[in-house]
């Protein structure tokens, strides 16, 4: 079994500065998309709203210690465009074979880098692919529990697990730090023990 991830040193004020300036930006963004359209009233609502919700509702400090690579994140892009294809694909497939029930399984994913970020986003970039919905997610294992559709043998669940743990090693190489990098590529993925098959 990976190391635990180790805990955050404190964040800084700056870093905290910086990280609430980026919460407030998302929040006034997403409230101008609902919205449709782009006016000063509603970036400027969207910045009320926005600072109102921090407030009442602070979320956990989240540190982004990595960097964003292009290369790495185009291929992760592309990787990602090709499996929402294929996804799409084959439940298409699945819904049109009369006479037959698809099978599924819940399938316990342990991911190595976990962090509450990687957690987040690999569990997000997940849900988005056809064919898979996260159930759950286990801080304390660092494992996402996945119902996924038309697995029928314990070689396919296998297969699916190793997939996962491939889009998490894309998306560190993408946008993660040096150190959980390194700790992806000392430890290939694997099952451990105490996370059910």
């Amino acid at each position: 079994m990976p190391p635990r991830w180790p805990d955050e040193p404190p964040l800084t004020r700056r870093a905290r500065r910086r990280n609430r300036v980026v919460a407030v930006t998302v929040l006034v963004a997403v409230w101008v998309l609902l919205w449709g359209t782009f006016s000063w009233a509603n970036v400027l609502s969207g910045l009320v709203v926005a600072l109102v919700v921090l407030t009442v509702f602070p979320l956990p400090p989240v540190t982004f210690g990595g960097r964003l690579r292009p290369l790495p994140l185009l291929r992760f892009a592309l990787r990602f465009l090709w499996d929402l294809v294929a996804a799409s694909v084959q439940i298409a497939v699945l819904a049109l074979r009369f006479g037959h029930t698809p099978r599924g399984a819940i399938i316990a994913v342990p991911l190595r880098v976990r962090s509450d970020l990687n957690l987040t986003l690999t569990a997000e970039a997940l849900s988005l692919v056809p064919g898979s919905l996260i159930l759950e997610a286990d801080r304390d294992t660092g494992a996402l529990y996945v119902h996924v559709l038309g697995v029928r043998t314990p070689a396919e669940v296998e297969r699916f697990r190793r997939d996962v743990q491939d889009l998490e090693a894309r998306l560190v190489e993408a946008i993660g730090s040096a150190g959980e990098r390194r700790l992806l590529r000392a430890h290939p993925p694997s099952t451990p023990e105490g996370i059910p098959r």
